[in-house]
């Protein structure tokens, strides 16, 4: 017997963030969705825990040994043979390692009938990373602390484009050239959004933005390149950057609109990753 679990991409559409507080975290808001592209976790009863790798940005995972995939396993302490088909670019600010480790408590907890809520497998999750508790619920949510707090909310679905210039950027890294830049000092806590439509949805986007996208821009000149060409597409009626980068959004008038975008993209940009997607 064996259990496949979906693990989507984590996409954020707002995200604020403060400067860091004396434990050396970053306070954050964020509004997030889930895209119907992302990886696949399979799960098979064995003796030994193990991890083979496929798909097409298999190769870019350096370390299996320590991938959130076994992690997760070993929090659960069972054994099993698992197999992670990774459709994900590597640290490009899609949650794909934390949606694999969500995707693998998922599919252990089916495979040998665990009683565990997703409530209990958000409690271990937090151990694995700040985005995986979310990752667990994989469900449109206003996530807060320091990315670890999060409340389910209720959007309207988008149809958008996902892009990336298949180069990877720290998360780390990300945060050290906000700090250097001195950005976050007008951070303020609020309330989650309401969005009753795309329209609502695109207002608040433009407003809010992506307080790391200063940073990431200035790290990576490609990743400019990329939100320049999207923002000048008058198909793209919104374009922002997803958690550090370096992937970009930009939501479209419909499927088709967005599968539209996305062929010329391909056409005009072979090196970049580019899908067309439906989030919510």
């Amino acid at each position: 017997m064996s259990v496949r679990v979906f693990a989507p991409a984590k996409i954020n559409l707002t995200l604020e963030v403060g400067a860091p507080r004396a434990d050396g975290r970053h306070p954050l808001q964020s509004v997030v969705m889930f895209a119907d592209v992302g990886d696949w976790v399979t799960a098979e009863a064995a003796n030994n825990l193990s991890l083979s790798l496929s798909g097409p940005f298999a190769g870019a995972l350096a370390d299996a040994e320590d991938n959130l995939v076994l992690r997760a396993a070993r929090a659960l302490r069972v054994d099993a043979a698992l197999q992670l088909e990774k459709h994900l670019p590597v640290a490009s600010g899609v949650g794909g390692g934390s949606s694999d480790a969500a995707a693998a408590l998922k599919a252990l907890r089916a495979l040998y009938g665990l009683a565990l809520s997703d409530s209990d497998l958000a409690g271990l999750a937090r151990e694995l990373g700040a985005d995986v508790p979310v990752c667990v619920a994989a469900r449109s949510a206003w996530m807060t602390g320091t990315g670890e707090e999060f409340a389910p909310v209720d959007l309207p679905t988008l149809d958008a484009v996902l892009v990336n210039p298949l180069r990877p950027l720290a998360t780390g890294e990300v945060y050290r050239q906000f700090d250097r830049m001195q950005l976050g000092g007008s951070f303020a806590v609020r309330a989650s959004p309401v969005w009753r439509d795309r329209e609502g949805a695109i207002a608040d986007i433009r407003t809010v933005g992506n307080d790391l996208e200063a940073p990431a821009r200035a790290l990576m000149p490609e990743l400019a390149a990329v939100i320049d060409a999207l923002r000048a597409d008058p198909r793209a009626l919104c374009v922002g950057m997803s958690g550090s980068g370096a992937s970009v959004f930009a939501l479209a008038e419909s499927a088709a609109a967005a599968h539209a975008l996305a062929d010329d993209l391909r056409q005009r940009a072979p090196d970049w990753w580019v899908q067309a997607t439906r989030l919510g």
